[in-house]
């Protein structure tokens, strides 16, 4: 059966060492961090994944969710009691406003929870995880008493919230949906429509459930396609002025999708007709405020393809330890047993170290954006504040498409060191891969994030965001010119930082002149972004690994650095291959008529 153990020395280094977030003390959220603080919470989260969550991820898995004829969902067996353990223990407050029950800590520490949470039940977490969307959304945008109204008990945890976007004939396109918002005499709408693959969209695990459903307002002055789009807050049930719970209201689970994974997660059709709803932010703007629920959920959903990307290795580091399969090339390294274990062989090396150059490469980058994303709402200087929030904008798709890329491959590349044991369900290796699916597709496909990137975050005000990541690039190789201990991951990364504005400049000379260019180089140029930004991050464990004992945590920093030296060799060249494919532009793509396909 699969196991997992959550990696808190790699927290624990790069929270402490990389990014010396003790340092930060004199900002709002980051005044109680220390290290014994970070700890309990490493431990904690590890612990309720460990031997709560991962326990029920097989199961939950087999079991899945029930629909019952009255429409009510049940989750599977176990879901309900880890949900009350989970609330009891304030994990779904860490990071919200004290103003409203939560503890105000960092994103950057909530990122190595929320981590280790969906690797050891992705589709649990996802109940959380979209609650606290929702509440972010809400506190972005909602009036002073819909806030004091929905934001106390989501964040306790005795409500929960979900994201309506998708109805049956759109998805991206969401300026072609058809669920309507009728006005009301005191102030409210009554919402009809049908949306699907609503996450966590009915379930059992809490009292009341606050649905965000983007509607088009009826009536004349509701401008056509997205601009024409509100926001809308549907409560499962209707909340009284006192706060206790009224009404049920008119929406309903109408089916529970039949999909590929995350089985324990309720993804249902939602039927409203009629259902009593209340305008979040202002009239026609619902897409600025479901940005604010989306942009989190898609750093989430990054953090999602990580997570998948980390259970599936240690399972198949474990079971290459463990499975004898044929002698080494290079004579018996277990002479006592009938055969070596798999993990002697080169190819297997290169699938797990190729994985785990990702994982600790990727954890680093994730926690390192989060940083700034704080940054951008806690820093003293302006400045400061800006560049976070260019860098965590620019960012995001990067991460989002480039993450759920790796983390389903890097699934997929640890079932194959399974061999055919690896196709069965016991082992657990084919949940990991159906679980990290969904990843590329969800909260806007990995496509739409390479769109997104180049069509966007490269323009926005006028280039300031690509031109200061490039800037912090430069101050880092500047800053460390000399160590010659550093060198190739200084070389590496001053490489693929020259072949990323290469690919950047020609997007500017090219994009504009036909648009389909910079649709057909959009996600080589994602890749090639992602693989400088991986250059950046190990440059920096690098960094500070090189001035640690060799030898101390058990040979912690040396194995540190010697995946850093793997991913430069056998990784970082594909950096190249992305530059030549992206520069060829959109005639290789678009030379067929459609009728040739």
């Amino acid at each position: 059966m699969p196991s997992y153990k959550a990696p808190l020395n790699d927290y624990r280094f790069i929270l402490n060492d990389v990014l010396k977030i003790g340092g930060y003390a004199n900002l709002p959220g980051f005044a109680d961090i220390s290290p014994d603080l970070i700890d309990a919470i490493l431990e904690g989260a590890a612990q309720i994944s460990e031997e709560v969550l991962q326990p029920l991820n097989y199961s939950g898995d087999q079991e899945g969710c029930t629909r019952h004829a009255d429409g009510s969902v049940t989750t599977p067996k176990g879901f309900k009691a880890a949900y009350k353990t989970f609330i009891e223990g304030g994990w779904g407050a860490l990071t919200s406003d004290p103003a409203y029950g939560g503890q105000g800590l960092p994103h950057t520490l909530g990122i190595c929870t929320n981590e280790m949470l969906s690797a050891a039940n992705m589709a649990f977490c996802m109940y959380p995880g979209l609650s606290h969307g929702a509440y972010s959304a809400i506190h972005a945008h909602g009036t002073d008493e819909q806030r004091r109204t929905y934001l106390p008990k989501i964040v306790e945890g005795s409500w929960t919230g979900t994201m309506n976007l998708t109805e049956p004939h759109c998805g991206t396109d969401l300026g072609l949906m058809r669920t309507r918002a009728e006005p009301q005499a005191d102030g409210s709408y009554r919402i009809t429509g049908t949306k699907i693959f609503i996450s966590a969209g009915e379930h059992d695990l809490s009292e009341n459930i606050i649905h965000l459903v983007l509607a088009k307002i009826a009536g004349p002055g509701t401008p056509e396609g997205i601009k024409g789009v509100s926001l809308f807050i549907v409560p499962k049930f209707l909340v009284n002025t006192d706060g206790s719970l009224g009404a049920r209201n008119a929406v309903t689970c109408g089916a529970i999708e039949h999909k590929m994974g995350i089985h324990g997660n309720a993804t249902c059709v939602l039927n409203y007709d009629g259902a009593t709803g209340y305008l979040i932010g202002e009239a026609h703007k619902g897409m600025r405020a479901m940005f604010t629920m989306m942009n989190e959920a898609r750093l989430g959903v990054a953090v999602q393809g990580l997570s998948q990307s980390e259970v599936a290795y240690q399972n198949a580091v474990a079971y290459a330890k463990e499975r004898l399969q044929g002698r080494s090339l290079t004579g018996p390294k277990a002479p006592d047993k009938p055969a070596d274990p798999i993990i002697v062989h080169p190819d297997i090396r290169r699938i797990l170290m190729s994985i785990k150059a990702f994982n600790e490469g990727a954890r680093m980058l994730m926690l390192w954006t989060a940083l700034h994303g704080d940054l951008s709402h806690a820093a003293e200087d302006a400045k400061a504040r800006e560049l976070g929030d260019d860098i965590m904008g620019l960012l995001t798709p990067v991460l989002k498409g480039y993450f759920t890329d790796k983390g389903y491959a890097n699934a997929t590349e640890a079932q194959q060191v399974y061999g055919g044991h690896g196709y069965i369900a016991e082992t657990g290796a084919e949940q990991f891969v159906r679980d990290a699916r969904i990843a590329m597709i969800y909260e806007g496909a990995n496509g739409v994030q390479a769109l997104d990137l180049v069509g966007r975050k490269l323009a926005m005000n006028g280039g300031r965001a690509i031109f200061a990541w490039f800037a912090l690039i430069d101050a880092f190789l500047t800053a460390n010119d000399g160590n010659a201990e550093l060198k190739p991951f200084l070389d590496g990364l001053r490489s693929a930082r020259t072949q990323l504005e290469d690919g950047t400049t020609w997007l500017m000379n090219n994009g504009l002149a036909n648009p389909d260019n910079a649709g057909a180089a959009s996600m080589d140029y994602l890749y090639l972004f992602a693989l400088t930004a991986l250059a950046y991050a190990w440059a920096q464990m690098a960094q500070v690994a090189l001035g640690k004992p060799p030898g101390d945590q058990g040979g912690f920093y040396a194995n540190k650095l010697a995946t850093g030296r793997f991913f430069l060799a056998r990784m970082l060249p594909d950096a190249a291959a992305h530059l030549a494919k992206l520069k060829t532009g959109a005639a290789p793509l678009m030379a067929l008529d459609a009728d040739a396909f």
